[in-house]
């Protein structure tokens, strides 16, 4: 059964001292970026660090006294597995958390750090999911739903009411879509009071599931074929009862790929003093690439901010990358002296700033009587990269880009 806006409601009033009324706070640096007013709701400063502790919470506090002595069971690669421990450990209850043998080591770690008993199966969240499964059907635990459950569902609803509470004459709202829980929840709030504000949500594309689901008016696995840092969006099936209230209430889906994700990362760390991960990065990557909302009042919902520490250094390389802010080159020069001072002068004339000088004279594609040279360049912006590319090549240095 589908949650009903009055249990959405009640979720509301059950939060209890756990839950966080997260802020919803007005950018004016993403607002020039878009030509709109865009706000933030910042999901990534829940407890646990993702939205996934609302439903995990309610879920838990819900279950009647017989079933919370028997404990709980999930399946997560990560936010939902945190969420579900630390409800379980402050409502003393038992509980067991399958993650797949690709979980990131931190969420693994933090997983156990709140009391759950964590037992890595499967390549995937499918995998990990049947086997939690097993586990409920031999000890008689109760299975907390990543997202296909109506209780669940219901608490990442009161989001939608936050938004409307903290911002009346919202014009659209973008939410990250994997197995749907968070936009269902956000649709029934949000359309039940104010059908004709936009509801948008967003899929990594290489997970496309709900996109193609609703296509097709039918459930429809898709996706995996490709790798995304996007891990908490990246889910093949949607849940279908969650289908069914998508299907019904959504105004649109649309599609981001890493490197968008990647962008809207970077900038959130540097205009918004905001360490945010890719999944919950999804739906400002939108709004920062295409532009949708010109001139409206728009919410991009961040939905969580458990990212890797490993993958939070590439992201900063590849964002300044991907803006033109660091170029990487590699030329092959004559070994001789005042060779690469030569070519430091080109470059430092340019007005860029050398951060690193890496040299070869012994990989195999390095000739005799020359040595390869690899600079990182931190530049202003593309078009300051742009014209010491065009410099270059006028001069008749031969270079090729790396990295």
């Amino acid at each position: 059964m589908e949650p009903t806006y009055e249990e959405v409601q009640r979720a509301g009033r059950m939060r209890g001292e756990y839950i966080r009324r997260t802020a919803l706070s007005y950018s004016p640096a993403f607002s020039r970026m878009v030509g709109s007013e865009i706000y933030l709701k910042s999901e990534y400063r829940q407890k646990t660090g993702s939205f996934k502790i609302r439903g995990a919470y309610y879920k838990i506090r819900s279950l009647p006294e017989e079933e919370r002595r028997n404990g709980v069971v999930a399946a997560s690669a990560g936010n939902h597995a945190q969420g579900v421990a630390y409800a379980a450990t402050a409502e003393g209850i038992p509980c067991t958390i399958v993650m797949p043998k690709s979980a990131s080591p931190a969420k693994v770690a933090a997983t156990k750090g709140y009391g759950a008993n964590v037992i890595l199966a499967g390549g995937s969240y499918e995998e990990s999911w049947a086997r939690a499964r097993e586990i409920a059907a031999s000890s008689g635990a109760s299975i907390i739903h990543a997202f296909d459950d109506p209780q669940v569902v219901a608490a990442q609803g009161v989001i939608g009411l936050e938004i409307l509470e903290d911002l009346p004459d919202v014009d659209e709202v973008y939410v990250p879509i994997g197995g749907g829980g968070l936009a269902a929840g956000v649709l029934i709030a949000v359309k039940a009071s104010r059908p004709d504000v936009r509801v948008v949500g967003v899929q990594s594309s290489s997970f496309p599931a709900m996109k193609e689901s609703l296509e097709r008016g039918r459930l429809t696995e898709a996706g995996g074929g490709a790798r995304t840092i996007a891990d908490g969006i990246s889910v093949k099936s949607p849940g279908s009862m969650t289908f069914g209230v998508i299907r019904r209430l959504i105004d649109d889906i649309v599609l981001v790929d890493d490197s968008k994700i990647i962008e809207a990362m970077f900038l959130l760390m540097e205009r918004a003093k905001a360490v945010v991960e890719p999944a919950g990065a999804a739906s400002l990557a939108h709004l920062i690439s295409e532009r949708p909302s010109k001139g409206k009042k728009a919410v991009a919902v961040l939905a969580g901010g458990n990212v890797d520490m490993y993958l939070l250094g590439q992201v900063v390389d590849k964002g300044l990358s991907y803006m033109g802010r660091l170029l990487k080159i590699f030329i092959l020069l004559p070994d001789r002296p005042g060779a690469l001072k030569e070519l430091v002068d080109e470059i430092t004339s340019a007005n860029a700033n050398i951060v690193e000088v890496v040299h070869d004279r012994f990989s195999q594609e390095i000739s005799a009587g020359s040595a390869g040279v690899t600079l990182s360049l931190e530049m202003h912006g593309r078009e300051d990269a742009d014209r010491l590319i065009s410099r270059l090549r006028e001069k008749g240095i031969r270079f090729r880009l790396a990295g």
